[in-house]
């Protein structure tokens, strides 16, 4: 007696496909949030890299799901923010307006680069308007992160400002990196076609 059994997708193959890389740029955010260098009360980390990749891979939605997801985690209590910080005590703290300018800044790059709320494949992506979205996106970041740290910290937001300038300089080589590895991706992938 044989049967057969119509398939039903309950999720598409995109779907999962977002889910799996989101997942995957979260964990890589907690990875690189434990490379830091303490300087004051703000760490200097390398977690910014995953979240320009987050908005770049994955587009304003699922990119700003991949840093929600880092961030829920850490709430959560696992020890993935920088130094192995965890809880809503240290979101709450001087570095807790950083973690929403990251979330700002992926959905910021998604936008920017994907113009819509479906990613483009990577190849599709021009460097130059993934390079703008990317220095463009530090502006969400230091314009939650230094209120937030002057009004946690105490000090004035121009103490705060002064403070997070030598961060600038090496969020805008972060940028510069990103946004090489962009140009040498589409130039890898054209070779390839």
């Amino acid at each position: 007696m044989s049967q057969e059994h119509e398939s039903v997708e309950l999720v598409p193959d995109t779907t999962v496909s977002h889910v799996a890389v989101a997942v995957l740029l979260a964990a890589l955010t907690a990875v690189l949030a434990q490379i830091s260098i303490p300087l004051g009360s703000v760490p200097f980390s390398f977690q910014p890299f995953p979240v320009f990749f987050a908005g770049l891979l994955l587009g304003p939605l699922w990119g700003g799901f991949a840093v929600l997801l880092y961030i829920v985690v850490g709430l959560a209590g696992a020890p993935v923010f920088s130094g192995g910080g965890a809880g809503v005590g240290y979101f709450l703290g001087p570095t807790g307006g950083f973690l929403v300018g990251f979330l700002l800044a992926a959905v910021l790059i998604g936008a920017l680069v994907h113009r819509s709320v479906e990613p483009k494949p990577f190849g599709e992506i021009s460097p130059v308007v993934a390079g703008v979205a990317l220095l463009l996106s530090l502006a969400p970041i230091y314009a939650v992160g230094v209120p937030w740290l002057a009004e946690v910290s105490g000090i004035s937001l121009s103490a705060a400002a002064s403070a997070m300038s030598l961060y600038a300089v090496g969020d805008v080589l972060k940028v510069v990196l990103s946004a090489g590895i962009v140009v040498g991706g589409n130039e890898t992938l054209a070779q390839l076609k």
